[in-house]
């Protein structure tokens, strides 16, 4: 069993916050660990609780929408979230819980070694550098996750579900995540 493996199953039966009580099920990650991009979200929203995976819904669709645009297939690239469980009601995760989860996310990133890390919303920033800044504030600037691995910092796509006219700004963001790997994007506006 590889040290991913290990990590999941331990997430499985994680006790260390409130959350675990009301989780159909832990939602670990998905895509592969081989990955240069890893894209960190919030938390699981309902559907994700059901099937155990992150990003399923329609948020999940549209990022993987976000992720064939830049020239990766949704399974190229590793998907994880601050949180491995459901807050109640999809609330943003409290500081503890966050605090609780972040060994897990710590070990995950230790693991994969990205090149880049895609932060989706003000939680997943919070989550990994700790700021209390608001999203709109930090996206399209480079952060760095523990002194070394490149942040950018965009907005969530269940936000761009709310307000399609940001897409634009994400896809800027995404561009300079191409242009930092080495890559070309066809510009899509």
């Amino acid at each position: 069993m590889t040290r991913l493996a290990l990590i999941a199953e331990e997430v499985r039966t994680c006790e260390k916050c409130p959350l675990h009580e009301g989780r159909t099920h832990t939602v670990f990650s998905r895509g592969s660990p081989l990955s240069e991009v890893v894209f960190v979200g919030e938390g699981p929203g309902a559907e994700e609780d059901l099937q155990g995976e992150p990003f399923v819904g329609p948020a999940g669709q549209l990022l993987d929408k976000m992720i064939v645009a830049m020239g990766y297939h949704r399974d190229d690239v590793y998907i994880c979230n601050i949180v491995k469980c459901r807050p109640p009601k999809n609330r943003k995760p409290e500081p503890a819980e966050m605090a609780a989860c972040s060994p897990y996310l710590a070990s995950q990133l230790a693991l994969i070694k990205p090149k880049v890390i895609v932060a989706l919303g003000a939680t997943a920033v919070q989550g990994l550098i700790g700021t209390n800044e608001g999203i709109t504030k930090l996206r399209g600037t480079w952060k760095l996750y523990k002194g070394s691995i490149p942040i950018m910092p965009t907005f969530h796509p269940a936000y761009l579900l709310r307000q399609p006219s940001a897409k634009r700004e994400v896809w800027s963001d995404l561009k300079e995540v191409m242009r930092h790997l080495g890559k070309s994007a066809p510009d899509r506006g």
